[in-house]
């Protein structure tokens, strides 16, 4: 028996088939054409190409995507992919698809993988953050994905910056239609933004390891800001662990300053939680959509 997961990105789909222990059989990927229908089609070519690949067929389909559902109306609301928002996904994938289908929040995605087998395994509360094109977070406990009542358990990235300075407020416009929210401050696009001169974020990083003041001033805004973001978050569930994922948390300056930049801003007389980088790295959004299902059927 296996698992399939499906990583639902802005940019790219991904599809990959994983054995009973959670091994990845089949890994296929393939550009996001951008528009639904060609979407649609691209997923259920990606599923049957690592099915022939792993050589069996999935019950079921788990796939991991941006925004969430509405429990009001099974809709997709607030996905960056905006062509996606209003739309039965979930319903229309099972039709192409024809078996079940369950969707979740990429970022939960990755907290999933994570508690499950990576760098959250073993711990009771586990908080992961995408930190990529976007930003969003995910919380696991107990080994149990929180969605909450609304649907929009952890959607971190489009809480505002804390304890913002003069110079920061009111913070940049949304593509949500709000001001400042974390997504532009602390994702990859957003230090590059903060840093004004066209470069990307991996650049601006090996900038600022050779020494360049500017990149460097850039890279400890960031790190600040991300800091103050995650300092909430520890006062609102106290994480076991943190884990980053997304192109961000390959970064490994965060490892060593991000424990400093956050407890500061702990209302607690200590912090000790651990902030790793996911284990499986950018496997495990489609990891995390395979473990929608338990292994065999619901």
């Amino acid at each position: 028996m296996i698992r399939i997961g499906v990583d639902f990105g802005s940019t790219k789909i991904e599809a990959a088939a994983l054995d009973q222990d959670g091994a990845i059989l089949a890994r296929l990927r393939a550009p996001n054409p951008g528009a639904y229908e060609p979407a649609l089609t691209v997923v259920a070519e990606l599923v049957a190409a690592v099915e022939r690949e792993a050589g069996a067929r999935a019950r079921q389909i788990g796939v991991g995507m941006p925004g969430s559902i509405s429990p009001a109306t099974g809709l997709i609301r607030n996905a960056n992919s905006v062509w996606l928002n209003g739309q039965r996904f979930g319903c229309d994938l099972e039709a192409r698809l024809l078996r079940p289908v369950r969707l979740a929040n990429d970022a939960n995605c990755l907290a999933l993988s994570e508690a499950a087998d990576g760098a959250g395994a073993g711990a009771g509360v586990v908080f992961a953050a995408i930190l990529g094109t976007g930003c969003g977070g995910g919380v696991v406990v107990d080994g149990k994905l929180i969605e909450g009542r609304n649907g929009v358990a952890g959607e971190w990235g489009h809480t505002p910056l804390p304890w913002p300075t003069v110079e920061e407020h009111p913070g940049p416009g949304c593509w949500c239609g709000r001001r400042g929210c974390l997504e532009t401050w602390i994702s990859g696009p957003a230090l590059a933004r903060d840093h004004g001169t066209g470069l990307a974020a991996p650049d601006i990083i090996a900038l600022a390891r050779e020494g360049a003041p500017e990149a460097q001033a850039s890279l400890h805004r960031y790190i600040d800001r991300l800091g103050r973001a995650l300092a909430v978050v520890a006062d609102l569930i106290d994480p076991d662990v943190i884990v980053l994922g997304g192109g961000m948390s390959n970064v490994a300056e965060l490892y060593e300053r991000l424990p400093t930049a956050i407890a500061p801003h702990v209302f607690a007389d200590g912090f000790d939680t651990p902030v790793r980088p996911a284990v499986h790295g950018d496997s495990s959004g489609v990891r995390g959509a395979a473990w929608l299902w338990p292994l065999g059927g619901p």
